[in-house]
């Protein structure tokens, strides 16, 4: 327990000296935050070329090194956020099971179902969809699964499949959240979720632990999606904490830089520059200098240029636009700001997987408080699925 919990209190320490680099709202920035404590990185970040950003994206080692003359435990950070691969069995999948599945999808069901130790226990699928990763617990365990689902289409759906492929799995319609959900975990089980979302992962540890599951193995996804306004530490070790984290600072960790076409680097810029470009212009005219969201946009709007975006956004947030506004002005404005949040966000990157790591040890801490031991790695690689960290716990007493 000592080495989850210490590696907790050093990222904790960490990232607590580190706030102001992650902690804050790129969008509602005017210009840089740290234009008065750092002019030096700031000048180095306006200097950078569109290529040398999408570089430093993509090479953590060459960010870390990078920033570390600004923030010295850029090296520390990176170092605690490292999280080896788990080992993986060489499984033998029958043809067939893959119907129906998109082809990334399979390949991180498969790569998940691999690095699962083979308990010979009954399966729980928690928030199990279609099913799809039941299927292949089913086929190669030879052990019977229990896909637990909200959505009655889907185990409607899913139940069709596993009986045309003549599995034993038997799905069960049920809220996640409900109570009544409890009686479908027993003690003689492995519980599993893959990518359940924040709140959905989290009821299923602690149901598991209430009920003294023999084991639980989750991948994490979608942290920021929880029912309270701030996240809700689980552990001893993470409730003595000083950080305090809300919705938009749990969305860090699932902000990674992906390689895109160009006409989606396009749309994303003319996305984001027309919003910026807007609210400074709200800004102006409501003389009010707070961040003002819109809603989601339909693309084809954005081929129509930044005035008619202007028009519909003032509509939806019920703003009066004065005449002979000049446009043309604020769209730079919204150009300008998007370079700015673009340099913000890459040091922002480098705390990325270290705030990911603080959440999952939390995780890992609370399980062990609770009598299990726990392994914790990744079961794939980052271009599979960046959410590709796995915690296996397994009761002691079991």
């Amino acid at each position: 327990m000592a080495g989850y919990a210490q590696q907790f209190r050093q990222l904790d320490d960490v990232l607590s000296r580190n706030k102001a680099f992650w902690q804050f709202m790129p969008f509602a920035e005017k210009d840089s935050v740290w234009l008065q404590t750092h002019p030096e990185m700031c000048a180095w970040l306006n200097s950078l070329t569109e290529q040398q950003l999408e570089e430093l994206n993509a090479d953590s080692d060459q960010l870390v090194a990078a920033l570390s003359c600004w923030i010295p435990d850029a090296a520390v950070l990176h170092q605690l956020s490292l999280c080896q691969p788990l080992a993986s069995m060489d499984i033998d999948v029958p043809y067939g099971l893959n119907t129906g599945i998109p082809g990334r999808k399979w390949t991180q069901i498969n790569a998940f179902n691999a690095a699962l130790p083979r308990l010979q226990l009954p399966w729980l699928e928690w928030c199990a969809g279609k099913g799809h990763l039941g299927r292949i617990l089913a086929a190669t365990h030879d052990m019977p699964v229990t896909s637990l689902e909200w959505q009655q289409q889907l185990c409607v759906d899913g139940e069709a499949s596993a009986k045309q492929l003549k599995l034993p799995i038997h799905f069960v319609q049920a809220d996640a959240f409900d109570e009544s959900s409890d009686t479908h975990i027993q003690s003689k089980q492995h519980a599993v979720a893959l990518h359940a979302c924040g709140d959905l992962h989290v009821s299923l540890l602690q149901r598991v632990v209430e009920r003294q599951g023999a084991a639980v193995s989750v991948s994490p996804c979608c942290y920021h999606l929880i029912r309270s306004e701030i996240y809700q530490p689980l552990s001893h070790t993470a409730k003595h904490s000083t950080i305090s984290l809300n919705k938009h600072d749990l969305r860090l960790p699932l902000q990674e830089t992906v390689t895109a076409g160009k006409r989606i680097r396009r749309q994303r810029f003319l996305e984001v520059s027309f919003r910026l470009g807007f609210d400074s212009l709200q800004r102006h005219l409501l003389n009010n200098d707070e961040y003002l969201p819109v809603p989601n946009v339909h693309k084809a709007l954005l081929n129509e240029g930044f005035v008619a975006f202007c028009l519909w956004a003032a509509e939806k947030k019920n703003i009066e636009l004065r005449p002979n506004i000049d446009f043309e002005y604020w769209q730079q404005e919204g150009e300008r700001r998007h370079g700015i949040i673009e340099r913000m966000e890459l040091v922002r990157q480098l705390f990325r997987r270290p705030l990911e790591m603080w959440l999952v040890l939390d995780r890992v801490c609370y399980l062990e408080q609770s009598n299990y031991d726990v392994s914790l790695g990744t079961f794939c690689d980052k271009p599979v699925t960046p959410r590709n960290i796995l915690i296996h716990a397994e009761r002691k007493d079991s």
